[in-house]
């Protein structure tokens, strides 16, 4: 194949591109110092004709502009800014010429790009990685025109209200922008995903990594665009702090469902259909039995909760107030409709913040179970004692005094069960200290 119909490499492309840039950039230098080198001649020459004050006068603030004034300084700035760009592509242009011939041809007769499904996994990367550098290129030049253009902008202290909406109002719709242009720059790069059935266990885990990265990058935008909106405005004394946490949040709910919608979809899994509403308990109607009669006999003030404790075999649980227990438990054990004539477990618990007594009761008559909660204080901790109800919380309510401290009034024979009767304090307790070391 001869020089002439050979196709260039990336490589050779590469490389073609970089040396027009170094000569635009060498030719662009050497205009600069040229320039340079003539206005200092014309400074030292004397012969010349007085110059004329070149510094400009100082720009006035723009808060001291009128609406003319601003509107010609914006004109201003945007003529400066078409002229920087066009004296940039003549640069270029002039670069480009000086090219060497074999080089332009070999631009000239580049075939088009090959379409993705032929590229090996190298090219597509390169492929890839090339077009995120162009659009990062593209969104640096855009920026510095925008900067270039815009005329200074005021401080948020000197704003009016209508000027502060529309900042704000200005920021969120460039940050929408901006979002917007990169994911279309990384839908274009990107080649088109296969089904997830087609894939390999390979792909598969690539592509959830890639939707991954593409939901970070996601919520990364968007916090900086409320961010961005809350910081041109919100800056100001006074500004709503509780408006900026609430789009802070509303903007990361929503960065964290595109997150999970994206590694579903990536996986191959589907959505995860609505939570349906729990069936209630089969235990239910003997918890709301519980409450009844107890209601109807002492008021409902006396329960201070009620519920099914689902970790717990689905038992109803009842919370009695303190000082009406034993009354309350009397009526449990001696009520026909109730009938808990056994108690099966009896056992003190220490929540920092408080202390209770746990009792677990059983109906042999109606083969049901309840759960009751007494709570007492830590500084008087006390609870009835129902030793003459059920003659088998004797023990229990010894070694919950003696493990917890809590005593229960009406008990025949409260003393310590498994610790002598010199011990010092309570070892069950979470402030508990040991009093002897050695021990």
């Amino acid at each position: 194949m001869s020089d002439e119909k050979r196709k260039p490499t990336p490589e050779e492309k590469a490389a073609a591109a970089a040396e027009a840039r170094a000569k635009a950039e060498a030719l662009r230098k050497l205009r600069e110092q040229e320039a340079q080198a003539s206005q200092e001649a014309s400074q030292v020459e004397p012969s010349q004709e007085p110059q004329e004050e070149v510094s400009a006068p100082a720009a006035k603030p723009v808060s001291e502009m009128t609406p003319e004034e601003k509107a010609a300084a914006k004109k201003a700035a945007a003529a400066e800014a078409i002229a920087k760009a066009k004296a940039a592509k003549e640069a270029k242009e002039a670069a480009e010429a000086e090219t060497p011939v074999a080089e332009q041809q070999s631009e000239a007769v580049a075939t088009p790009a090959k379409p993705v499904s032929e590229m090996t996994p190298e090219e597509k990367a390169a492929a890839k990685k090339a077009a995120a550098a162009e659009a990062l290129a593209k969104a640096k030049a855009a920026k510095e025109q925008a900067e270039a253009a815009s005329p200074p902008v005021k401080p948020v202290s000197e704003m009016t209200p209508e000027e502060k909406a529309a900042a704000k109002k200005a920021a969120a719709a460039e940050a929408l922008a901006r979002a917007k242009e990169a994911k279309e720059q990384a839908e274009a790069a990107s080649p088109p995903a296969k089904p997830v059935s087609e894939m390999t266990p390979e792909e598969k885990a690539a592509a959830k990594k890639a939707a991954a990265a593409e939901a970070l990058a996601k919520a990364k935008a968007a916090k900086e665009a409320a961010e961005t909106g809350a910081d041109t405005v919100d800056s100001a004394p006074g500004a709503d702090a509780k408006a900026k946490a609430a789009a802070a949040a509303k903007a990361k709910a929503a960065a964290a469902a595109v997150a999970k919608a994206k590694t579903a979809q990536a996986t191959g899994d589907e959505a995860p259909a609505e939570e349906a509403p729990k069936a209630p308990s089969k235990n239910q109607p003997y918890l709301d039995k519980y409450v009844s009669r107890i209601s109807e006999a002492f008021g409902q003030e006396v329960i201070e909760a009620s519920y099914i404790n689902e970790l717990g075999k689905e038992v109803p649980t009842l919370t009695i107030q303190n000082e009406r227990w034993y009354q309350v438990a009397q009526y449990l054990r001696d009520d026909e409709q109730l009938s808990f004539e056994y108690l099966s477990d009896l056992h003190g618990v220490d929540y920092e913040d408080r202390l209770e007594v746990y009792y677990h009761f059983y109906s042999y008559k109606n083969r049901q179970s309840l759960a009751v909660k007494v709570k007492t204080s830590r500084e008087e901790s006390k609870v009835a004692s129902v030793m003459d109800l059920w003659h088998g919380a004797n023990w229990n309510e010894r070694e919950t005094f003696d493990l917890l401290g809590i005593h229960f009034p009406g008990h025949k024979d409260l003393r310590r069960i498994l610790l002598p009767d010199d011990w010092v304090g309570y070892p069950l307790r979470k402030d508990y200290v040991q009093y002897d070391e050695e021990v």
